[in-house]
């Protein structure tokens, strides 16, 4: 996934959970931030931050804040782009451990819930939900920044789905590269964590990738190790 058009900024301080003030050239200018998460850790004053241009003339900020750079590599938080870049990679084959797919779904509908994907493939057919992880501590990605209790909703939901003979898939996403494992992150989340555990346990696929990320573009990257 390539935005279209994009400039790079740097990073001034966050309004609230929606905007940011970015130093765009010699304009301080007011930005959409494209994830509500808490992004301690990323959105830090002076790091450098790539932005998209807007392409409606009546927008109220004429940018989005869609990645920054960490270190020496750069980090995606648009929080659309997980779904955008898991159903590419679904549509061409990328992820092994679902083999070919025939067809794929976007907001499928099972029971009362609705889950980001639908897929049918050579021997399965099933639900996934994607979650973009932008944490990372000491080379392990982390998922929740913050308590969700949507995320374990979630959990519980495919579970249901796999007790009814469905394949059931929680996707992570890693939305930067370098990171050697990915795990729950229990200290922030403790029931999100024990309902993946059991999850797990009970037949939800639990996979986890990375991703390549410049300020303009994230695509598939490798698996990365679950620890759970």
């Amino acid at each position: 996934m390539k935005y279209e058009q994009t400039i790079k900024g740097t990073f001034i301080r966050r309004l609230n959970r929606f905007i940011a003030e970015v130093q765009a050239g010699e304009k301080t200018e007011r930005v959409h931030v494209k994830n509500t998460g808490r992004l301690k850790e990323l959105l830090v004053a002076g790091a450098e931050v790539g932005l998209e241009i807007s392409s409606n003339p009546g927008r109220k900020t004429k940018y989005s804040l869609v990645s920054v750079k960490k270190g020496d590599r750069w980090v995606n938080i648009d929080s659309q782009a997980p779904n955008a870049v898991v159903y590419d990679a679904l549509m061409s084959g990328g992820i092994a451990e679902l083999g070919p797919i025939r067809l794929l779904a976007r907001e499928k509908a099972f029971g009362k819930s609705r889950f980001d994907l639908y897929y049918e493939g050579e021997t399965e057919k099933g639900f996934m939900e994607v979650k973009g992880v932008t944490l990372e501590k000491d080379g392990v990605a982390l998922f929740p920044d913050a308590p969700t209790a949507r995320g374990t909703k979630h959990i519980l939901e495919l579970m249901e789905a796999a007790k009814e003979g469905y394949g059931a898939v929680l996707f992570f996403l890693v939305q930067m590269g370098g990171c050697r494992a990915f795990s729950p992150n229990r200290e922030m989340d403790p029931p999100f964590a024990e309902a993946l555990s059991k999850a797990a346990k009970e037949g939800v696929k639990i996979l986890a990738y990375d991703a390549f990320v410049t300020e303009d573009e994230m695509v598939i990257g490798q698996p990365v190790r679950v620890m759970i």
